[in-house]
């Protein structure tokens, strides 16, 4: 029986990937890339040569039944997308919806993603968060952020470069500035940066720059910020009595 293997891609550091994630895409029949220009950069770098075809969110309706196709006449199938792994701000999703239903097997292999080193990297609370993905860029986006004000687990969010000051700028105004918060950029590659501190703070350092790279924001949890406050009051005070 054919499967579709869904195989996470280094979002920046070639040495990401796994021994199993090559393997797959040395065995599979075919691969199904979000962008064959880029994928065909990774497959060079690791020696690997095999039909390829594209598949992104503006054809990925035109093309899931050929590739279901593949699938059904016995072609394993190893899908990636530019970075990180399949379906996660990428396209994916259709093609295992339409592969199940089609009583095509799906294997996802463990791998990177970008928001996992983010969130342990912010310092926020890691045992219980939502993640947003990008949000609306115009319709829905204002009535979005009024809906996770009040979300008390830590919030992951990706944006582009020249969004982040305006994005900052209206969660410290919704969420209050106080919350904390980090923007991590072009994790894993050579000039990786994680800059943590209020919304506020951040809203203004953001308000007329703009970085460059791949931006991943997380931001404190409604009600975190007490039990911040709370935790480090204790302490607080020992060393203030240590002192005298």
């Amino acid at each position: 029986m054919a499967k579709l293997y869904v195989v996470p891609t280094p979002v920046g550091n070639l040495e990401d990937i796994t021994l199993r994630a090559i393997r797959v895409l040395r065995e599979s029949d075919y691969i199904v890339a979000e962008d064959t220009r880029t994928s065909g950069n990774l497959l060079r770098h690791l020696e690997i040569s095999k039909p390829m075809s594209s598949y992104h969110k503006f054809n990925e309706h035109g093309v899931v039944e050929q590739i279901v196709a593949r699938l059904v006449g016995g072609q394993n199938v190893a899908l990636i997308s530019d970075a990180g792994t399949p379906a996660i701000s990428d396209p994916g999703y259709l093609l295992v919806r339409h592969a199940i239903d089609a009583g095509i097997e799906v294997e996802t292999l463990p791998g990177p993603t970008a928001f996992v080193p983010a969130l342990v990297d912010s310092g926020l609370p890691c045992d219980r968060f939502v993640f947003e993905g990008f949000l609306p860029q115009k319709k829905g986006r204002q009535s979005r952020l009024q809906q996770l004000a009040d979300e008390p687990r830590t919030l992951i969010f990706y944006e582009s470069p020249h969004r982040v000051g305006k994005t900052l700028g209206q969660l410290a105004e919704l969420f209050g500035g106080t919350r904390r918060a980090a923007v991590c950029r072009e994790i894993s590659k050579k000039f990786e940066e994680i800059v943590r501190g209020s919304l506020a703070e951040l809203a203004e350092r953001y308000a007329d720059r703009e970085p460059k790279g791949e931006i991943v924001l997380v931001v404190e949890g409604r009600g975190e910020e007490k039990a911040h406050r709370k935790e480090r009051t204790p302490r607080t005070a020992a060393s203030e009595r240590e002192d005298d």
